[in-house]
């Protein structure tokens, strides 16, 4: 089941929305949620759902073991704990790269194992480590109910893709939480807006992609330039939408039961470096890796060679953690050249140039490096990353730009120009400067007829928004019930 769904929005959504307004008590609440969050993840595959009752359970027991006495006998379970839970994560998620690997060296006597990836299980696998670390770290008590720390793992709103919740940042709201009704309204906005723009936007900037240059060696290998530049563009646009569109839905949802989840993106593609990307992208991804990687290890405090060395560490291990493809760690690897070129040559060449000069070309080079960096994500057969990057730059069989593409590009450019501005605060900034004026007129004790109806259309249609959102995405979902998100496959 996924969030853009039919059976999700008009059966189980409003179900649980239901028996949870129902519930009078924060523990029937939680049990509520509880309940509905498993029933969600067993859709995907019952059988996973032991696989996480056992992930929790290791953790559970480990956090409770620990004790505060022995730093030895602390440690110990830490190393179990994260230990255990990274073999599980390793098994399902990485057992045929490893066994591709042996094959190389070993030949056709080993065997490939082939594993189905449960869904999630990066996810949940990151925020159970670093409940782990902060117990160990004192920064969190160890939780003593099992189903407490179960509802952690596998809130539905955010168990399947994220964002990567710590267990100090909703402690207090499994504990005691309140609703209330301005929350609830602003959650169902928030959901609306993310389900548009998954259903509106980021499909049909993946129906474009395939259009322009659909992912077959064949495609790419005769595709015109203009379309290869055009269809990664869109996957550029794509997985921004889709992945941007799937943490609006789970923070809305977290709103509309009392839950306050940090925001995961801030408009990545607004960045004027690589270093400022991954400020913006992903967010709960990158804090992880910092707080649980890169500073243990050290940082910066040790000097610039260890830096560079934690660095490429960090973002091997970003890489892998996507997928079980080496395209993947190559990606990783590729952010961590350009991050730190930008830590020991590029700061200093910035200096040089004027201050417009240097806004501009410090955006363009980012978008540049992020879209190439997109091109090797997309691609895990290697075959077809060459063909299109050797495309991409005018080498390939297909010429500059056939009719076919120039016309096509006709057709979706006003798309093509909402999908861009969806991308960036444009819209926001828009949206908040009307309301700011809405709420002086609202404030005025008299105003006249012309303003009285502005302010009436504009409350008619804070109210109608999120229902005009919904009913377009039905429509959209109607001939298109499967809407897979692209960060599920992770």
């Amino acid at each position: 089941m996924v969030f853009s769904s039919l059976l999700f929005l008009y059966v189980f959504l409003p179900l649980q929305l239901i028996v949870y307004r129902f519930c009078k008590t924060v523990r029937s609440r939680n049990g509520c949620l509880l309940i509905f969050s498993l029933l969600f993840y067993s859709w995907t595959g019952p059988k996973y759902v032991l696989l996480l009752l056992v992930m929790v359970l290791i953790h559970y027991g480990c956090s409770n073991l620990m004790g505060t006495e022995s730093l030895g006998r602390k440690r110990f379970f830490l190393i179990l704990g994260i230990g255990g839970s990274l073999v599980l994560l390793g098994y399902f998620k990485y057992a045929e790269m490893i066994c591709r690997m042996f094959q190389v060296v070993l030949g056709d006597s080993v065997g490939i194992v082939e594993v189905a990836l449960p869904v999630g299980i990066s996810f949940y696998t990151f925020q159970l480590i670093s409940y782990l670390v902060d117990v160990y770290r004192g920064e969190v008590e160890a939780q003593r109910n099992y189903f407490t720390l179960l509802l952690y793992a596998s809130l539905y709103h955010q168990c399947i893709a994220g964002p990567i919740v710590r267990y100090r940042d909703v402690e207090e709201e499994i504990r005691c939480r309140r609703l209330t009704p301005e929350e609830v309204s602003d959650g169902i906005s928030r959901f609306t807006v993310g389900l548009a723009k998954k259903t509106l936007l980021a499909n049909t900037c993946a129906a474009l992609a395939s259009s322009f240059a659909a992912e077959t060696a064949a495609a790419i290998g005769q595709a015109d330039m203009a379309a290869l530049w055009l269809s990664n563009l869109m996957y550029m646009l794509e997985i921004y939408l889709d992945f941007s569109a799937y943490s609006d839905m789970a923070i809305g949802l977290g709103l509309m039961s009392g839950f306050h989840y940090k925001e995961n993106f801030n408009y990545p593609y607004m960045a004027d470096s690589i270093t400022d990307f991954w400020r913006r992208w992903h967010m709960s991804l990158s804090s992880f890796f910092r707080d649980y990687v890169y500073i243990p290890l050290g940082g910066n405090r040790k000097g610039a060679g260890r830096q560079i060395f934690n660095m490429f560490v960090v973002w091997g291990l970003t890489g892998l953690w996507h997928g079980a493809h080496w395209n993947f760690v190559v990606w990783g690897l590729y952010f961590f050249c350009f991050l730190t070129l930008e830590k020991t040559v590029f700061q200093n060449l910035w200096k040089h140039m004027p201050g417009a000069a240097e806004a501009v070309l410090r955006r363009i080079y980012a978008l540049l490096v992020i879209f190439f960096g997109w091109v090797i994500f997309r691609f895990s057969d290697a075959e077809l990353m060459f063909a299109s990057l050797k495309g991409l730059l005018g080498a390939g069989a297909g010429g500059f730009c056939s009719m076919e593409t120039w016309f096509l590009l006709l057709n979706n450019v006003i798309f093509i120009l909402a999908a861009v501005i969806a991308c960036t605060p444009a819209a926001g900034i828009v949206l908040e400067e009307i309301q700011i004026r809405m709420h002086r007129l609202m404030r005025k004790r008299s105003v006249k007829m012309p303003q009285f109806l502005l302010v009436k259309l504009y409350s008619a249609g804070v109210v109608a928004l999120p229902v005009v959102l919904l009913f377009l995405s039905t429509i959209a979902l109607a001939g298109n019930s499967f809407n897979p998100f692209l960060y599920f496959q992770f």
